[in-house]
């Protein structure tokens, strides 16, 4: 596609009025080209950054708006914030559903819009309206019982978390691949790899920046400016949000909805139900498959599954329906997304250790965060060191472990998909047990400085500690994370690349709830017999570094579970990027990122 035709919508409104007859195909092909295009990117690519800016600048201080706001302790916090982080991990995976069986992405992302932007509002309510809060009670130094939230100032509250986070399941899995639509993938000038290339670099880097403007620029609003403001100015971001993807509506390239991977899987174990008694076919030409497929014949693994492709005699090969006989091409799809299933769980465990964000953020709250006298870091704002880390690294692997491995072995270097998810365990273990060091020092001084029954204290002791072990979890995230991605992108089929981004993003909302599991039986389990809980509202009372050396020891297992799932997998596929670009010299699109996305 050229550049002048994607901005050329009149030339071929011209064209068509002066058709004295044109075909409906004709038609309907003109008129998709006078749409998209680079155009339409600056709104798409808004709406997703302005979204992220506005739900990721409420997060950072959302504990200390709960503690203070809410009298809540940081268990009973820290557990809700697993609770809705699950459900915004999780709902994309509803949302891509929906997109691609019902509404289409261009009504999806609308109306994940809108509802992102009810949850921003109701929010910024309970800061406005007194009555939508307990009354103000210092749970910390006050000494008395604070008053708990009534179920109608509950239900507000999580309200706004259930908008939000339905929003980002219209929004997150949709937008990337909303945009690509827009590029007429039927040019076959070389300029189209070219702009989605462009596009897709732009896309990232504007996500990078809205997560960067969120926990720096929204966080210091909230530190120095109030919550009526920091929780204000979200609004106004997703309304821009809203409104912007709304004015480009008539230029929008829409997608007509497509059948979902969801219901094959479904097909697929019924029918192998059905034909259980069904004995397997001695010569392979008993396998129902699709013209031109790579699947002709089944694979022996799972082999239970291959009943639902045996074609019965009386069927002659041709499926009456997709109920009664499923192709070659639908079993191994669900086969391969079993085999996978083992080494997506050893994932989750990392997700449970960068989960943990109230632990972090009470730790720099009590540690001299000043970079000079004046210049003082918002606690909140200490982790954008996790995201610089993981930029940093991916730029030096890219651009310099890469080219200098191929240089030092003469031939194409790189590390193996299996290999970056281990060695992301590796990294997360060491940054939960380098967290246990840090805490255990902070909280000794603490103790020696006379400040134990004073939580709001600050200990004489630098918060640039904490920076290694943001670091180390930015590294592992950037090993992990981007290596299951990889992985599930290269081992599953084809037809299959949307369900990669789905599964990590189903895996951290498991992580999410089983590390609210994890914190509640860790509190409950350590305050008894009148004990101060390890994870108590009072920093310098409870035991932070222990939860953080029991983190280190479950991740620790969980590399050895790991070596053994790999093990057990086998070799993988040498290449992953195959099923992201080519194709006749054309990019792959449709299923680039329609399911959740992670950040």
């Amino acid at each position: 596609m050229e550049l002048s035709t994607i901005n050329s919508p009149k030339t071929h409104h011209n064209k068509l009025i002066s058709s004295d007859d044109p075909s409906p195909p004709t038609t309907t092909l003109l008129l998709q080209r006078s749409k998209g295009g680079l155009v339409t990117m600056p709104f798409i690519i808004a709406n997703e950054a302005l979204e992220r800016v506005a739900t990721f600048g409420v997060l950072p201080n959302m504990t200390f708006y709960l503690m203070k706001e809410y009298s809540m302790g940081v268990t009973n916090a820290q557990n809700l914030l697993f609770y809705w982080s699950s459900a915004t991990n999780f709902l994309p995976l509803i949302g891509a559903f929906i997109a691609d069986s019902y509404l289409g992405r261009f009504l999806t992302i609308g109306f994940g819009s809108i509802f992102s932007f009810l949850g921003t509002i109701v929010l910024w309510l309970t800061a406005m309206i007194p009555k939508a809060r307990p009354p103000p009670c210092n749970l910390l130094v006050s000494g008395q019982a604070c008053k708990s939230a009534t179920t109608a100032q509950y239900t507000i509250l999580i309200s706004s978390f259930m908008l939000m986070s339905i929003g980002a399941g219209g929004i997150r899995p949709c937008s990337l691949a909303f945009g690509a639509n827009q590029f007429d993938k039927r040019d076959t000038n070389g300029n189209i790899k070219r702009v989605l290339e462009t596009y897709f670099n732009w896309y990232y880097a504007a996500v990078m920046i809205s997560v960067l403007i969120a926990m720096t620029g929204i966080v210091y609003l909230q530190d120095h400016m109030g919550w009526k403001i920091g929780f204000g100015v979200p609004v106004v971001i997703m309304f821009f949000s809203a409104f912007l993807f709304f004015l480009a509506t008539p230029l929008y390239i829409k997608e007509n909805v497509i059948n979902n991977l969801l219901g094959r899987f479904v097909q697929v174990i019924v029918v192998a139900y059905k034909n259980r008694k069904l004995a397997y076919p001695e010569q392979n030409s008993g396998y129902h498959y699709n013209k031109g497929s790579e699947f002709i014949v089944p694979t022996s693994k799972l082999r239970f599954l291959n009943k639902a492709c045996i074609i019965k005699s009386s069927e002659d090969g041709v499926a009456v329906d997709s109920w009664s006989l499923c192709t070659v091409e639908q079993v191994e799809e669900l086969k391969s997304l079993v085999r996978v299933m083992p080494l997506w769980s050893t994932g989750i465990m990392v997700s449970i250790n960068l989960s943990q964000s109230s632990f972090p953020l009470l730790q720099a709250k009590s540690m001299d965060r000043h970079i000079t006298k004046r210049v003082e870091i918002p606690a909140a704002s200490f982790g954008i060191f996790t995201v610089i880390a993981l930029t940093v690294w991916l730029v030096v692997y890219d651009r310099v472990i890469i080219p200098l491995g191929s240089r030092i072995r003469g031939k194409p270097f790189r590390i193996g998909t299996k290999e970056r998810m281990g060695i992301g365990i590796f990294f997360s273990c060491m940054a939960m047990l380098l967290s246990g060091i840090i805490e255990h020092i902070r909280r000794r001084k603490s103790i020696d400085q006379g400040l134990l029954n004073n939580p709001e204290g600050v200990v004489a002791m630098s918060a640039m500690w904490l920076v290694p072990q943001h670091c180390l979890n930015g590294i592992a995230e950037a090993f992990n994370a981007i290596g299951q991605i990889e992985f599930y992108y290269s081992e599953l089929p084809k037809s299959m690349s949307s369900i990669a981004t789905a599964m990590f993003g189903l895996g951290t909302a498991v992580a999410n709830l089983l590390a609210s599991v994890i914190l509640s039986n860790v509190d409950s389990i350590t305050k008894r017999e009148g004990k101060e809980s390890w994870v108590s509202s009072n920093i310098n009372r409870g035991h932070y570094e222990n939860y953080y050396w029991l983190l280190a020891i479950m991740t620790c297992f969980n590399l050895v579970y790991f070596m053994v799932c790999s093990w057990a997998y086998g070799p993988c596929v040498e290449s992953g990027s195959k099923k992201l670009v080519e194709e006749d010299g054309e990019m792959e699109l449709e299923n680039v990122s329609r399911p959740g996305s992670t950040t």
